[in-house]
């Protein structure tokens, strides 16, 4: 028998005064399995960065075709696409085509450096990415 997600539920009150964006967001957080809290906190951190009446969770580590978060349109065009972690680069790509920006929040300290020395020659070339690496030490406290 398949371990079910585990759910956790969050109130987030945003005050962006650089995007003019101020709402309050009840948020319902699956935990997939094998996600770990520093990642999933990660998530929540790149929700509040990021916060939008449109923007939600996407199945993310569960489904390959579907982001971590997600923002569409009314006409169902994807406006923003997040991955957290340290993403395939053709995954990215892909993204990079099929949203009008993208971004990615990686952690894990000299792992998320390893990461981005790979993959970061064929991302560069991206106009609508942006790369947000968490310090090791802020995704752990957010962990606990």
């Amino acid at each position: 028998m398949a371990i079910k997600s585990t759910i956790f539920k969050a109130a987030l009150s945003v005050s962006d005064m650089d995007r003019n964006y101020y709402a309050d967001h009840a948020l319902t957080i699956a935990c997939h399995p094998s996600e770990t809290a520093e990642r999933m906190m990660v998530r929540v951190l790149a929700f509040a960065l990021n916060a939008h009446e449109y923007l939600v969770f996407g199945k993310g580590i569960s489904d390959v075709d579907e982001p971590d978060l997600w923002q569409k349109d009314l006409t169902g065009a994807i406006r923003m696409w997040i991955d957290v972690g340290l993403p395939d680069d053709k995954r990215i790509r892909r993204a990079c085509g099929r949203a009008g920006a993208v971004r990615v929040y990686s952690y894990g300290g000299h792992a998320a450096g390893l990461w981005w020395r790979q993959a970061g020659g064929k991302l560069e070339r991206s106009s609508n990415l942006a790369v947000i690496d968490v310090p090791q030490a802020a995704s752990r406290a957010l962990a606990k």
